[in-house]
Formats: structure tokens, sequence, C-alpha cells
């Protein structure tokens, strides 16, 4: 089949096999053995000098940035090989542009002469089997597509099945020991994954929340999983604001395989696309949910509310659910000093903030404390129909007497100690920053001030339960406390409100109504004027 090289002294050999898992279908033949056995016949018969033999099993052939494959090319460029021999083309790729890339270039360039020995392609003579090596390239190319389609079909049916095809399972859940294709509750970091839905239901943001697990130095997803990072960046190892609200809004945690959220863009590339949601594929009931569906609910409403507004600086009980019953943009937060000095935020038309000089809309300008309270007594008058404390009474005892049985006080005194010292690592490093002037003086003051606050409230509160438990108060007490607590609190929970009201809009009057999510609330309230 080949003329006889002439000169088997001048060449010094590279033996390139690769075997995909595709590959390992066709039979025997394919195999890596098989291959070197072939490949060293062939190199003894000619009397040619074996450099290196360059073997990649288990990968693709439309991937050329194979292992061996790119040791091979480094060799080549050290002009340590100047022939590579393979069993047929397609071991060499089954993509026909880098194949062609390869053959018609790159060895070519590079003084290296290749030899496919099933093919009978040899570049080093003139033969009839050369000129054909482009259709030989695209035929296996529509192989590789081919088998691409078929790879896909049974991943989808897979998914549609609700069996887990991915490498790693989501934060919380880990491969089932003896099932394939199924995940199970990862008890180690599933206390982590509630503690976070958790923080998200008492009101925190989900910069917040990430915040709060940096400062504890609590691992990511990713450190935990012991993957690697290709490109480490400043910010590698750290939890963020993005991370935090795709775990909240993952259905993955009540229960639910949800799959099919990116995919690549063809069988030639890695890259991959993001799906829009009516695009994933959501099988429910697959497997043990992490958090209750009500709890997943309230959070992903949380979530949401907060997409109505681009403020991070001010935290405020309404953010992201008013908006301007004029213009129907979401309303504008800004901070102004008084007299005295002291921040005060008013709530502004954001079409108005932007266009002032079109006169599109008005100011719309009112203190945000004077809209709050005005909806918290507004949510109050109308849930008081609902809300009997005397029936409570019995709830708030059966919940003293299960606490005080899991020594409940010592778990709060806990947490609220962690919290204080998170909250002093803050400090410490917000001041470390002022003083290396990553942080301007006036953010400085702000910030330094709000923490600050925040953790002398919190010690107020730890001194209180240290007293409790120093004293402890009788059962019937403590939950005639505990529901009247609830009652005082209940109508200022951001829970509460994004789960009882759709929107709250400020009119041109200063006329404040709430739109609340059931209809039977509607007919209870009445909209009003503040100035």
């Amino acid at each position: 089949m080949y003329l006889e090289i002439s000169n088997p002294m001048d060449y010094h050999v590279a033996l390139y096999i690769r075997l995909s898992k595709e590959d390992e279908n066709e039979g025997p033949s394919e195999s890596v053995t098989n291959q070197k056995s072939l490949l060293n016949e062939f190199v003894q018969q000619h009397r040619l000098s074996v450099y290196d033999t360059y073997v990649d099993d288990g990968w693709s052939g439309t991937n050329f940035d194979r292992p061996d494959f790119q040791r091979m090319i480094g060799d080549i460029e050290a002009k340590k090989v100047n022939m590579v021999i393979t069993k047929d083309l397609s071991r060499l790729g089954r993509d026909y542009i880098m194949t062609g890339h390869y053959m018609e270039r790159y060895f070519p360039e590079k003084r290296v002469r290749y030899i496919s020995l099933l093919d009978g392609i040899d570049t080093g003579v003139e033969s009839s089997a050369n000129d054909i090596t482009p259709f030989r390239a695209i035929m296996n190319d529509m192989y590789a597509k081919d088998i691409s389609k078929k790879i896909k079909s049974v991943k989808r049916d897979k998914q549609r099945k609700g069996q887990f095809i991915g490498g790693k399972p989501v934060y919380g859940y880990k491969m089932h020991p003896t099932e394939k294709n199924k995940i199970v509750i990862d008890e180690e970091v599933a206390p982590m994954v509630r503690r976070i839905f958790g923080m998200a239901l008492d009101g925190m943001s989900c910069r917040q929340i990430a915040a709060q697990l940096n400062a504890e130095g609590v691992p990511t997803p990713a450190a935990y999983a012991g993957l690697m990072v290709a490109k480490p960046g400043p910010y590698t190892g750290l939890w963020s604001s993005e991370r935090i609200s795709d775990m909240l809004q993952n259905e993955t945690y009540i229960g639910n395989m949800v799959q099919g959220r990116s995919v690549k863009i063809s069988y030639k590339s890695k890259k991959c696309l993001k799906q829009d949601r009516k695009n994933w594929v959501v099988v429910e009931g697959t497997h043990e949910p992490l958090i209750d569906a009500e709890t997943f609910r309230k959070v992903r409403m949380l979530v949401n509310s907060r997409r109505h507004t681009r403020s991070r600086t001010y935290d405020f009980l309404l953010k992201g659910i008013i908006f301007c019953h004029e213009c129907g943009y979401p309303l504008a937060v800004l901070n102004r000093k008084n007299a005295r000095g002291e921040d005060v935020l008013y709530f502004v038309c954001r079409t108005y903030q932007r266009f002032t000089n079109a006169g599109v809309c008005t100011c719309h300008s009112i203190k945000e404390k004077t809209v709050t309270d005005a909806v918290t007594a507004k949510v109050r008058e109308v849930c008081e129909a609902y809300l009997h404390p005397a029936e409570l009474l019995p709830i708030a005892q059966r919940a003293v007497e299960q606490a005080q049985k899991e020594n409940a006080l010592e778990a709060e005194l806990q947490a609220i100690q962690n919290k204080i010292d998170s909250l002093t690592a803050n400090l410490d490093k917000v001041y470390m920053d002022r003083l290396s002037g990553l942080l301007p003086e006036g953010d400085f003051a702000r910030i330094y001030s709000r923490v600050k606050l925040d953790r002398s409230l919190l010690e107020e509160k730890r001194q209180e339960l240290e007293l409790r438990k120093k004293s402890p108060v009788p059962t019937q007490d403590r939950a005639q406390k505990l529901v009247q607590r609830f009652v005082d609190s209940a109508f200022t929970s951001r829970e509460l409100l994004v789960s009882l009201i759709d929107r709250v809009e400020l009119t041109e009057k200063k006329q404040v109504i709430i739109k609340f999510r059931f209809p039977e609330l509607d007919d209870i309230k009445k909209s009003q004027s503040y100035q």
C-alpha cells in the first residue's frame, strides 16, 4: 500500500492513539491495545525510530485540546518529532476544519510527514488517497455529528424522566451511593442550605447573606466540592450575591429535578448558552426536598421583589414593591439631611428624576417613613380581622415548652454572639479599608455607624437573654409575651408584607394605594392620602 520509506533514519516518529467512549461501542478493533499493536508493526517493518507514543483515552475527536495531542504538538514545535502516524484519519480528529488545518497547513509548515495506515494517506508521497483526504475528514465529522445527536437525544430522554445526568449535584445534595442518576441530601452541608433560606426569610438580601457567609469563612459550593478554578481571581473562594440568588430560586431544593438550564453551542464547542426558563426540563417530586414549598415560595417572592430597585445602599421595608402610580416605574429613594443633621430617606419618582426637564412625570417626593407607617398601619387594620391573640396563646405555650426542652435560649445566645463577632470583624475590615484608602470617608462614617448600631442592639439583646437565663420566666408569662411580641412586630415584617402585598403605588397627590395579593383583602382596604 505504501512506497518504501527510503530514508527511515531521518525520521523521529510520534505514534498517536485516540479512543473515545463512543469508539468503544465499535468493538475491540478500536481499542488502545489494538491501535498500538498495528502502529508498532508498521514502524518495525519500516525500521523507523519512535520518539514517543501519545495516547488520549476517553477523548472526543471533535476536541483538539486533548492532553497527549497537545504534548505531541509541543514536541513538534521543539523539533523532536517530524513524522506522525495514526491508525486512521478519525484518530487524528473528527472535526473536518481542524483536521484539514493540521494536514493541509500545520504539518507541511512544520515539515512533518503524516501517515494514516488504514486510509492509505501519506503526505510524503504523491497519492490519489491524499487527494480525497478532505472528503474523508468530512465523513468523519458527519459521524461525530450523528453520534452527538444520539447522545443528546439519550440525555434529553433521561432528563424528562427526572434522572440526574450532571457532573456534580447542586450544593446540599450528593449522588446516591447505589442508584445511578439519583441524588440524595448531603447531610454535611444541608444545614447551611436551610440556614441560607432562613436568613433570606428574615429579610436579608442576597448581598448581605453572601457577606455574612464570607465573614464567617463558610466554604463556597465550589470549594466544598473540590472543584479546580481555571483562572483564579481576587474573588475566587468567596460567596457572591448571584450565587445566593441562584440557590434561593432553584427548585431542586423542593424536590424537583431542574436540568437543561444551559446547552452547548454545538458538538464542536465547549461553550454553553443559558436557556430561557420556559426551555428548562423540570420534573417534580424526583427526590427528597431540602426546603418546604411554602418557605421556598416566600423566599422567591422576597428575592423577586428586590428586582424592581437598583439601590444597594439603603434597605427599607417597602424595597422593590413601591411604584409611581402615574408612570408605573419603581420609586427611587434618596437620602437627605434634616435640620438636626440626621439622615432621612425620601421616595421620589425615578422617571421624574431621570427626565426632569421633559415634564414626563412629577416628583412625588415624600418621606419613606411616612409611607411605610401608612402601609403597616393599613396592613394591621386589614389583618386584625384574622388575628386573634387569644387563639395564639396555646400555640405559644407549646412553642415555649418545646424551646425549653431544646435549650433554645442557649442556642439563641450563641447565635447572637456569632453575629456580634461577625459585626466586629466587619468593623475591623471597614476600618482597614478606610486606612488603605479603599473606602471614602463619607461611606466609612455611614457604614461604621450602622454596623456599630447593629452591634449595640445585639449586645443589649444578649444582656436581656442572659438575665432571662438567670431568672427564668414562667411558661405562661413567656407565652403571653411571645404572643404580644408577635402581634407588635408582625406588621413590620418584610416577609409578611411581601406575602400579602403585590405592590404599593404612590400618586401625585401623595395618596397611597395598596394592591393586595388576595381579593378578599382588597375589599377591606381603602386608599388614603398622606402629606
